[in-house]
């Protein structure tokens, strides 16, 4: 069965110059297994990859069932030179809730 990852987690963001950090943190314990296994820096540059212009990395919180995903050269340049509508990560975070996965 496929479910959107705003099914089983929500999500923050944060931007600095050309980088946004997006933390992916799962409603219930049991999910962030879940996403361990199927959420990775592969998949997310994947679904995001018409955005992400460079390396994304991840890192695991198991303490507070989360992943981190930092996303270089996805802001357009930076918030204060980028021309785009919505130059924050904000919208990054919206975007990756989209992403299908397999439970």
């Amino acid at each position: 069965m496929k479910k959107k990852l705003y099914d089983i987690a929500h999500c923050r963001a944060g931007d600095k110059g050309n980088t946004s950090i997006l933390s992916l943190i799962a409603y219930r314990d049991k999910d962030y297994a879940v996403l361990c296994k199927k959420v990775t820096a592969q998949a997310v540059k994947r679904h995001l990859g018409h955005i992400i212009k460079g390396k994304v990395t991840r890192h695991e919180a198991a303490n507070v069932g989360a992943l981190q995903f930092v996303c270089e050269q996805s802001l357009g340049g930076g918030v204060t030179t980028s021309l785009a509508m919505d130059a924050h990560g904000k919208s990054l975070s919206y975007a990756l809730l989209e992403m299908e996965i397999e439970v």
